[in-house]
């Protein structure tokens, strides 16, 4: 997976996979932190841990040329642009983590000169994404061993390399999985509007040679009437206390069609993406997204009325009833959730 990378870095810049491009690759370069807001906020790199990796190389970008040695402006400065970057994304909780970690290393460090606080801004910028890479392995770790020879699986959106460090959360399942050799086969939602499973994922998965056909949104149910999905793995973009969890919208249609067939449903996501501070999923800030993002195709094709109203929410709500396991970089969580995401997402 060395060659899907998302994010690449540099001491003065950031070359980031333009992913409303895919499956054609093409690269956008980012040097300030506006850049890497704007590339965040039109989903030009995408994907929870993705997100939470280039915000925090753009709050790097922010602070690099700041030219004082006045520590009280400079921190007020890192602050505000800590604070412009989450507000890029609102669901994706590992914006919010990754841009909060430099934050508090950074004040943690106040005593040292303005320059030796960038270079550590960086540096922990850079171990934001060897962590996010090591994580990825984790679980593709735990998460291969459910799969058995044979088997059909089932994914929606993409929770693949483009939306990690370059191995993933969902798919590195199913990437750990080939590489164990076992012989099963992927079924991968197209995911409306923005066609993020029939454009990214299904091209991650046939470039690891992994048997895969698309589907559309709306043919999930027949597959699991018919016994032929037998299992469904995830990603998140925000996971609560309880196990109420936040991911592409249509993952709630999954996870309800998913109970009823009795078929096991997991959500594949790193710690970072488990939020603390809220308990219910009523609580998780959705995102609502452009309106011509359904009306036309890319913005280019009309495939509706110019004047029909549009919802067009970026995610959607699951409740942890429908939950079989989370799968983290520690481990499989099981229920009940609301104690044992809690002791896990507090093990130090």
């Amino acid at each position: 997976m060395k060659d899907l990378l998302p994010l690449i870095y540099f001491k003065d810049y950031v070359k980031l996979a333009d992913q409303r491009k895919l499956p054609k690759l093409k690269y956008i370069y980012c040097h300030s932190e506006k850049d890497i807001f704007s590339a965040i906020r039109k989903m030009k790199i995408r994907g929870a841990p993705a997100i939470g990796i280039a915000g925090a190389f753009g709050l790097y970008l922010g602070v690099k040329d700041i030219k004082i040695e006045d520590k009280k402006v400079f921190f007020k400065k890192l602050n505000s642009i800590a604070k412009f970057l989450i507000s890029s994304r609102p669901t994706a909780v590992n914006l919010y983590w990754a841009i909060s970690r430099i934050v508090a290393k950074a004040t943690e460090n106040r005593y040292m000169l303005v320059d030796k606080l960038k270079k550590l801004i960086y540096q922990e910028a850079v171990a934001i994404m060897k962590d996010d890479q090591a994580r990825s392995r984790k679980m593709g770790e735990f998460g291969s061993s459910l799969i058995k020879n044979g088997e059909n699986c089932l994914t929606i959106c993409n929770a693949g390399g483009m939306a990690t460090s370059g191995y993933g959360t969902a798919l590195s399942v199913f990437f750990r999985a080939k590489e164990k050799d076992k012989k099963f086969k992927v079924y991968a939602c197209e995911t409306r509007p923005l066609l993020q499973g029939a454009r990214i994922t299904t091209w991650e998965l046939t470039q690891m040679k992994i048997k895969t056909t698309l589907i559309c949104d709306n043919m999930a149910a027949s597959l699991m009437k018919k016994g032929i999905i037998q299992r469904i793995f995830v990603g998140a973009d925000r996971v609560t206390m309880s196990g109420d969890f936040a991911n592409k919208i249509g993952t709630y249609n999954l996870a309800v069609l998913a109970h009823y067939h009795k078929v096991p449903f997991y959500v594949v996501a790193p710690l970072s993406t488990f939020d603390k501070k809220l308990y219910s999923g009523k609580d998780i800030p959705i995102e609502y997204r452009d309106k011509e993002e359904v009306r036309s195709l890319y913005f280019k094709k009309p495939i509706a009325p110019i004047a029909v109203d549009v919802y067009n929410p970026s995610f959607d709500v699951t409740d942890a009833k429908f939950v079989t396991a989370f799968i983290t970089e520690k481990g499989m969580i099981n229920p009940p959730y609301k104690y044992n995401i809690k002791k896990i997402a507090n093990e130090k």
